[in-house]
């Protein structure tokens, strides 16, 4: 039998890997070295201000909303929303604000006895030099028109559904803005709701509505007069697809805002600069919808006391575009 010890333990002896040596990537280099600077936050790309920065450079790589080069696309015609009916403008600051921003109405009612003051008499003036017809009804006759509900202080007109404008075209049409502001509504269906953000809107200077076409509040006889006449003012647009317009906005360089009672972030603690912004209200009830608020920005709540659960959607939009106005004033 032969002797073996001389020679090494069958399977003792590591074999030499064919091929290029995969060494450490330079991690016992990097610990040496300890960790780096944190970055900015405007460096980071997902903080809310990394997101504004690239929000910004988009925009400022378009020309206000259209990149450069882009032949402008044919947008949808303006129309009214399926199924809606000519509608009866109630009130006196509603009408006469109305008549002013010449909006195609076709009859104006009047009640029999009416008190006169000057609004009643502008309305009378306007009318008749548009050769709008002028009808005299009897007191119940209007409040049958106009519903249990509606406070016609004793006037209203006719005209016909509203006609929505399409969400791009809001954004090209303010391409020569520096910071144009949207609110966009998700799942708010009270047209009174959707009357108060209007007059928000027109209030601190934002620009327009987007509304979606399903489950959502129109512009209704009520959101005319909760809007005060606003609405003759601020364009409401009517997006097919809410989620898929964010996107679009997003592309645009629009920093899109969702205002959540669950928001991760106080509105307090947000700057604002003066890139364009899209704020995103849900409803009351529900909220923002889940592929919404994963679309969005940055999701922000309002600070508020324990004596209430939470705001309704047309004061969170006010709270907000107030709290915007204000900053964007002090730059």
């Amino acid at each position: 039998m032969k002797n073996s010890g001389n020679k090494p333990r069958a399977g003792a002896v590591r074999k030499a890997r064919k091929g290029p040596q995969v060494g450490s990537g330079g991690q016992g280099r990097q610990a040496l070295e300890g960790r780096k600077p944190t970055p900015k936050a405007e460096d980071r790309p997902y903080h809310p201000a990394g997101k504004r920065k690239a929000a910004r450079e988009r925009y400022e790589a378009t020309v206000g909303g259209r990149r450069k080069g882009e032949p402008q696309q044919q947008r949808p015609q303006r129309r009214a929303k399926a199924n809606d009916e000519a509608e009866l403008v109630t009130g006196r600051n509603s009408v006469v604000e109305a008549l002013r921003a010449k909006i195609p109405a076709t009859a104006l009612y009047m009640a029999t006895r009416l008190e006169m003051d000057d609004r009643v008499k502008e309305i009378l003036h306007i009318a008749n030099g548009r050769g709008i017809p002028i009808l005299e009804v009897m007191r119940p006759e209007l409040d049958r028109m106009t519903g249990a509900d509606s406070v016609h202080q004793g006037v209203a007109i006719k005209v016909p559904a509203y006609e929505y404008a399409h969400p791009m075209e809001l954004l090209d049409a303010h391409r020569g803005s520096k910071a144009p502001l949207f609110v966009a509504l998700d799942g708010v269906t009270d047209p009174r709701n959707l009357g108060a953000i209007i007059r928000s809107v027109a209030a601190f200077g934002g620009d327009a509505v987007i509304v979606p076409q399903r489950r959502s509040a129109g512009v209704t006889a009520s959101a005319w007069k909760t809007s005060a006449g606003a609405a003759a003012r601020i364009p409401v647009a009517m997006a097919p697809n809410l989620n898929q317009t964010i996107k679009a906005f997003k592309e645009r360089g629009v920093f899109v805002l969702g205002l959540d009672g669950d928001g991760d972030t106080s509105l307090h603690s947000l700057g604002f600069s003066d890139e364009p912004l899209l704020i995103v209200v849900g409803s009351e009830g529900k909220g923002l919808s889940r592929l919404v608020t994963e679309t969005c920005d940055a999701i922000v709540s309002i600070p508020i006391s324990g004596a209430a659960e939470s705001l309704n959607a047309g004061i969170a939009a006010s709270v907000t575009l107030y709290e915007i106005a204000r900053r964007r004033s002090e730059r």
